[in-house]
Parts: structure tokens; C-alpha cells; sequence
């Protein structure tokens, strides 16, 4: 086992808020490791940005991790070649030129649907009611899954969240994750004959296309829901209470002197909808003078590195003019978020300035609570439509 230094939590404070006990770690600990959570933690940007491509040490092959245990290997589980021949099969359905030519119209039709559907109305939440829809008729596109309603593709999305976070071992955690997965799959099997007979750029088709086996196709397809429907429904949401909660921002945008890309990618630098990718230590290394061990589980905190004071100018603080050009927020290495280009648009062309054209006058209605470490996000973001 690493003899890093060790760094107990509260499992409940830090989940609530990570960040006092991240900035403690950055300043006393940048690598040490935490009991509660049974990993070797890396805190400090500049530390991450290095070591995740070095993939000979920090394996994302994981055969006894959460991920693999729960959904399969995927293509994030896998490093060199094999990772690589898998992002290039899927690059069809992610590309620039898709998003922009495909997959745009159909977010905005979504998001108009969603927002006709809050008309009239004086209040809502805008996790459940309007970022939630979003995201997951978004991902239903992407993936090809258009036979799932957008509600079982939130509540398959974060069961399996749940699952490959649940370092606890909670026995209904891993059931219900079990049977979020058992869903995917039928639906998955419903759509395969179709797809086949008439491909599209969607993720099932064009693994299909390119002979992928079926396993790996659906651990990829899997892959993508958890990792494509809580982020940009978290960033959605979350993104419009960072511009409600500071004013000044929300006029600046409106006003044409920031763009909406600055404030989703000063979010996604400020809270970290992803803030952590696991690794597994492949063979037997030093790393700044702490002997890390074959087979040692460790964390790439990414939502530490994104509030390094010794990188950013104002860490804590929402600040969409500050330079973030060394954000992590989609990763830092081979295993750079391959929705990324997705996000982006869908978010920051659609999602946002849709929301507040629609309703010039919205307005905070209480508190917003947020939790999580591995994946955070608001709970509830509780608004006035005007």
C-alpha cells in the first residue's frame, strides 16, 4: 500500500463540501491517502495534468473497479491502443462537425419542448423540470436509445452514478445500479434491428457499422449515459444559478461582453460537475518522494486541480473573465472527455441562452443545495418565471 501520508474525512461533510478539505490536502498533502475512501488521492493541477498520461503507471485498465464490475470494460477502461481504436470508432457520432450538423437541431427542439412545457408557469426547478429533460433527450439522440423516455434515462443515469461511487459497498446501491443497467440493455436489444437496417450517427449505429463487439458495444453506450446525462443536466442547471447568484455576470452575458461558453467553462473550472477519474497503479512507483504500490486505487481529483491557488488567479470565486486555460475540467490526458464538443454546444449554444431568452425576468427562489465529490451538482435550483 502507498505510505502517503493519511488524510481522514468526514465521508458526509465531504460529499455536502469537499472543497475546505481539498485545500487542506493541496497545502498540508497533495498526495495522500484517505482511508474512508480507500485511495491515494492526487490534489494539485499540475500534478494531475502530468501523471494521467502516464498511462504505464496510472492504468484506467481496472478489472476489479466499480465501472468494470457494474457495466462492463468500457473504452475509459481501457488504455493505449485498444482505447484509442474505440475513440476512433465512436468519433463519428461526437465530432465537431456532427454536433454542429446533427445533433444541434435536435437539442434545440428538445430544449424549445421543455421550456413551452414551464409557460405560464410561476415557478419551477430547473434540475428537474428543465435540465433534467434537456440533457437526457440530448443523450437519447446521441446514443440512439430514442425508445427510452427521458425519465428512465435520468434514473438509469444516476444509478449507475450512484454505483461506481459507491465506495461504501451499500448492497442497494450495487441492486439498484444492477438494475439500471438490465434496463439499458433491453433497451439497447430494442433498437439493435433497426439501427442495423438503417444506421445513423448515433453512438449504437455506428459501433455497429464498425463491427465493435456487442459486449463492448453496450459498455460503451453504458459509458456514455453515465457520464452523459448527470454532467450536462448538473452543468445546465447549475451554470443558470451561478448567473442568477451573481448578477453581474448575467448582465455581462446579456449585455455581448462575456459569451456563454466562458460562463459553462468557468463553471465547469468552478464546481466540477466531474471531480474525480480513478486509476490503478500498475507497477511500483515514486512519485514526488511517495512510494506508490502495484495494485494501490487512485484518484485524480479534478475538481481540486480546477481550485489550485497556485494556477488560478481566483479559485473560489465564479469569475468568467479569469484565465482558465488550465482547467482539467473534462480531463488532461488520453482520456480527454470524448463528449466534450457535445457539451459545449448543448450547453453554451442551446441549453443556456434558450433558458433566459425565454424567460428575461427569472429569478432565484430559495437556496440551492449541491452535493457530491466524485460527480457534483446542484440537488435543486428552485426559480420565479418571468
Amino acid at each position: 500500500m502507498s505510505d502517503a501520508p493519511v488524510y481522514d474525512i468526514d465521508p458526509k461533510r465531504f460529499w455536502t463540501d469537499p472543497y475546505p478539505d481539498l485545500a487542506r490536502m493541496r497545502a498540508e498533502a497533495p498526495i495522500c491517502y484517505v482511508p474512508q475512501l480507500g485511495a491515494t488521492l492526487i490534489t494539485r493541477r499540475d500534478d494531475i495534468f502530468a501523471n494521467e498520461k502516464v498511462v504505464e503507471v496510472f492504468s484506467s485498465d481496472q478489472p476489479e473497479g466499480l465501472m468494470t464490475v457494474l457495466m462492463g470494460q468500457n473504452m475509459m477502461r481501457k488504455d493505449g491502443d485498444a482505447h484509442m481504436h474505440e475513440r476512433r470508432v465512436i468519433f463519428p457520432t461526437v465530432s465537431p462537425k456532427t454536433v454542429k450538423t446533427v445533433w444541434k437541431a435536435q437539442f434545440e427542439d428538445a430544449t424549445a419542448r421543455a421550456l413551452d412545457r414551464l409557460a405560464g408557469r410561476d415557478r419551477a426547478d430547473l434540475v428537474k423540470e428543465f435540465a433534467m429533460e434537456v440533457s437526457a433527450e440530448a443523450l437519447k439522440s446521441i446514443t440512439g436509445l430514442t425508445n427510452m423516455d427521458w425519465r428512465e434515462m435520468d434514473r438509469v443515469s444516476q444509478g449507475m452514478i450512484d454505483g461506481c461511487a459507491n465506495y461504501a459497498g451499500d448492497p442497494a446501491v450495487t441492486a439498484n445500479c444492477n438494475d439500471c443497467t438490465a434496463s439499458i440493455d433491453r433497451h439497447i436489444s430494442a433498437r439493435m434491428d433497426a439501427l442495423q437496417a438503417d444506421p445513423d450517427l448515433s453512438l449504437i449505429a455506428v459501433q455497429m457499422q464498425a463491427g465493435i463487439d456487442e459486449a463492448q458495444m453496450r459498455a460503451n453506450v453504458k459509458l456514455a449515459i453515465s457520464g452523459g446525462q448527470n454532467e450536462p443536466r448538473d452543468a445546465i442547471a447549475g451554470a443558470a444559478w451561478a448567473l442568477l447568484s451573481h448578477p453581474e455576470w448575467l448582465q455581462a452575458v446579456r449585455a455581448g461582453d462575456i459569451t456563454w461558453l466562458q460562463v459553462f467553462e468557468e463553471y465547469a473550472r468552478w464546481i466540477s460537475p466531474i471531480g474525480m477519474s480513478p486509476r490503478r497503479i500498475a507497477k511500483a512507483h515514486d512519485l514526488n518522494g511517495i512510494r506508490l504500490d502495484p495494485g494501490d486505487r487512485l484518484f485524480f481529483m479534478f475538481g481540486s486541480g480546477n481550485r489550485d491557488e497556485t494556477v488560478f488567479a481566483r479559485p473560489d470565486i465564479f469569475d468568467p473573465t479569469q484565465d482558465i486555460a488550465a482547467a482539467i475540467s473534462f480531463g488532461a490526458g488520453p482520456h480527454f472527455c470524448a463528449g466534450a464538443w457535445a457539451s459545449r454546444c448543448l450547453i453554451a449554444e442551446v441549453a443556456l441562452p434558450m433558458l433566459f431568452g425565454r424567460f428575461p425576468g427569472i429569478a432565484l427562489a430559495g437556496e440551492a443545495p449541491f452535493g457530491g465529490w466524485a460527480f457534483r451538482g446542484p440537488l435543486s435550483v428552485p426559480v420565479r418565471l418571468r
